[in-house]
C-alpha cells in the first residue's frame, strides 16, 4: 500500500469508529487540500522565444529537438493543404507536428502546487508533454528533466525561418502570427 491509500485507509477506519473530527485532522495534516489556484499566463513570442533559445529547442521531458513556431506556421501557410494547421489544436484538422514539435512554456514546478511564475520555473517542452504533465510534478509522473540543448548546435530552424522571411518580405506584410515570430526571432539569430 502507498502512502495515500495508506493515510485514506487510516481515515476511514477514523471514521467507522464516529471519529470524524480524528479523521478531519489525519486529512488535514497528512494528505491536505489544496485548492488549484488558476491565473492567466500569458507570455510574449519574444519572452517564449528567449526560453525556446536557453533550452537549446529541446523539449526538456523527452529530450527531443523541436522546431521554432514561426517555421511550423510559415511552412503551413505555405504547404496548407499537407500541413494543415488548426487554430484550437484541433488533430483531426491540424498537422500532429504541431503538437509534436511545437514548443511551449510549462511551470516545472506547476503553479497550481506553489511553483512560481518566473523564467526560473519555466521549461520548454512540446504541447503534447505539456497537456500530458499538467499540473503534476516530475517525481508524480516518474519523468526526469533533461539537459538543457546548445542552441549553436540545433536552433530549431530559427535561422531558417529568418532567412527565408528576409528572401520574401511579403510574407511578413501578409500574416500577422509569422510576423509577430520574426521580430522575436531576430536577436537570437546566429
Amino acid at each position: 500500500m502507498n502512502k495515500k491509500t495508506a493515510i485514506l485507509s487510516e481515515i476511514c477506519t477514523e471514521l467507522s469508529a464516529g471519529r470524524k473530527s480524528q479523521a478531519a485532522g489525519l486529512l488535514q495534516q497528512s494528505y491536505p487540500f489544496v485548492p488549484i489556484q488558476k491565473e492567466k499566463r500569458q507570455y510574449t513570442p519574444r519572452q517564449m522565444t528567449e526560453v525556446f533559445v536557453r533550452d537549446g529547442f529541446i523539449d526538456r521531458y523527452g529530450g527531443e529537438r523541436l522546431v521554432f513556431p514561426g517555421v511550423l506556421r510559415l511552412i503551413s501557410y505555405l504547404l496548407p493543404d499537407t500541413f494543415p494547421y488548426h487554430p484550437h489544436g484541433h488533430m483531426e484538422k491540424g498537422h500532429i507536428a504541431f503538437w509534436d514539435l511545437f514548443p511551449t512554456i510549462d511551470h516545472l514546478e506547476p503553479l497550481a502546487r506553489g511553483g512560481k511564475d518566473e523564467m526560473e520555473n519555466w521549461v520548454c517542452t512540446s504541447m503534447r508533454r505539456n497537456l500530458l504533465k499538467s499540473n503534476w510534478s516530475l517525481e508524480e509522473l516518474g519523468w526526469k528533466l533533461h539537459d538543457q540543448g546548445d542552441f549553436t548546435e540545433w536552433d530549431g530552424l530559427l535561422s531558417w525561418f529568418i532567412e527565408y522571411l528576409e528572401i520574401d518580405r511579403n510574407l511578413l506584410k501578409e500574416s500577422a502570427y509569422l510576423r509577430r515570430w520574426w521580430n522575436a526571432a531576430r536577436p537570437f539569430t546566429v
